[in-house]
């Protein structure tokens, strides 16, 4: 009997692309023990946004988090997104410090590294794939993936080569991470068939959103392709820019006869714990409805789930919702400027914010962010296709060239290392707040002096009640 299995996302992408991953860990405990019996073949709970968030928003700390899941679920494979030279932030690290993260994540309790870089330079997964496998345990695997987009330089025949390089690095596992949900049956069908027939018996993963309403067909379409593993979320946290339902599929591939090794009535108490969950952040309006809606134009503007929950979310803010149909319009533009990137953290978030800067400026590129100019520069990679001319010009000069980011990556002083011993003093007690630290220097300080007071004010009562 043919099998396919089910990734659970409720935990990270689900709730970053509802609610730009603002659920905290105390709000899905209770449910823990219940989930670990349901027969995922993982569940997504760390990486991509969760780290950011935990400091910046929730007060939490990430690797304490990891640990309580760990403890929590003992008989499920954890999973993380991890952006390859970037780590769980948005510009590249070096190399020592690479290797660093992945040996702490793996240490607290992650199994599934997956793996990819918002450009498919294929360079900036090196590292962590060699670091994957050098601490590796039993449980771990090391996934490598593909962002995958359309353009006039991303072709099947393409994406079949990259996977081809991605088994020959070592990879275990190969993710097609369709982060705007853009990807049609049609496409799924060709380029899976495509994959398999290059690749072998290595495991093949789908990751897609609800966000065009593209995202059931195309699943079904992959899983009759040959797909092995799909992403879903929890029904009450699916749809719109999300994934699809994880109920949903399970019934329809019931009926195809094909075995999922899911626990009906387990997902469905899944599914029952996080609608009051749900419920209390659309009634505070944490969740936005255009992030539940769907939304058929994302076909041509090719926006993940993430980056339009993070651009309503800021538009908001900035008191500027009106301009939000002229910034996804903007869109396109900006990234044929930038030769065509993938839109997935962090260059999600760096075209998005060019483009309302942009629209909000009036004018194209009279202020250019600091990342973009990065991007120019060559720190993130090679880009797809060619950077617009008059960017580059803008940027280095006339005749200034990109830098090979891989010059500054290799280095291993372990200055990072040291700066934030320095930074940080007794505040400090592990390599995991070291390494906060250096992925998220003023959101750690905060974090780690917040809890300093905390600790203080708890010692205080304490004597109080003695």
């Amino acid at each position: 009997m043919k099998k396919v299995q089910f990734t659970e996302t409720v935990l990270r992408d689900a709730n970053q692309s509802l609610m730009a991953t603002r659920l905290p860990y105390s709000d899905y405990e209770e449910i823990l023990p219940v989930m670990d019996k349901a027969g995922y073949y993982s569940i997504e709970c760390w990486g991509g946004a969760t780290f950011d968030s935990c400091l910046r928003y929730l007060n939490e700390d990430p690797w304490e988090r990891l640990r309580k899941l760990r403890k929590m679920l003992p008989n499920n494979k954890l999973q993380m997104l991890l952006r390859g030279q970037n780590l769980l932030g948005y510009k590249h690290y070096h190399d020592d410090v690479v290797e660093k993260f992945i040996e702490l994540s793996i240490k607290n309790g992650i199994d599934v590294i997956r793996i990819f870089d918002a450009l498919n330079d294929f360079r900036n997964i090196e590292t962590a794939l060699n670091a994957t496998m050098k601490y590796a345990n039993e449980n771990t695997v090391a996934s490598g993936c593909i962002s995958y987009t359309q353009s006039p330089v991303h072709t099947v025949d393409k994406y079949i080569e990259m996977c081809r390089e991605l088994q020959r690095m070592g990879f275990q596992t190969i993710c097609l991470k369709d982060m705007a949900g853009t990807m049609t049956p049609y496409e799924a069908e060709h380029l899976i068939k495509g994959i398999k027939d290059a690749v072998g018996d290595m495991p093949l993963i789908l990751h897609t959103h609800s966000t065009t309403g593209m995202a059931y067909m195309t699943l079904t379409k992959a899983v009759e392709s040959g797909i092995d593993v799909i992403d879903t979320a929890t029904s009450c946290f699916s749809g719109g820019t999300s994934q699809p339902s994880t109920e949903t599929m399970y019934y329809a591939l019931q009926q195809y006869g094909i075995e999922t090794g899911l626990d009906e009535d387990i997902i469905n108490q899944v599914n029952d714990f996080f609608k009051p969950v749900k419920q209390k952040y659309v009634d505070n309006g944490q969740i936005n409805p255009k992030s539940l809606a769907t939304d058929a134009q994302a076909l041509v503007y090719k926006v993940p789930g993430g980056m339009l929950s993070n651009m309503i979310a800021n538009l908001t803010d900035m008191g500027a919702m009106d301009k939000f149909d002229s910034a996804l319009k903007e869109i396109p533009q900006v990234r044929k400027d930038l030769g065509y990137p993938p839109l997935v953290t962090p260059l999600s978030q760096m075209v998005g914010n060019q483009a309302v800067t942009n629209v909000l400026m009036g004018e194209r590129y009279k202020s250019i962010s600091k990342e973009v100019k990065n991007y120019i520069k060559g720190e993130y990679g090679i880009a797809p296709a060619p950077v617009s001319e008059e960017l580059i010009t803008k940027v280095l000069g006339e005749g200034g060239q990109p830098i090979d980011c891989r010059e500054e990556d290799v280095k291993r002083t372990g200055e990072d290392f040291e700066n934030a011993k320095k930074a940080l003093g007794d505040l400090a007690r592990s390599e995991e707040d070291l390494m906060s630290y250096i992925c998220y220097p003023d959101q750690t300080l905060k974090f780690l002096k917040k809890r300093r007071e905390q600790e203080e004010n708890e010692a205080v009562y304490t004597i109080e009640e003695m």
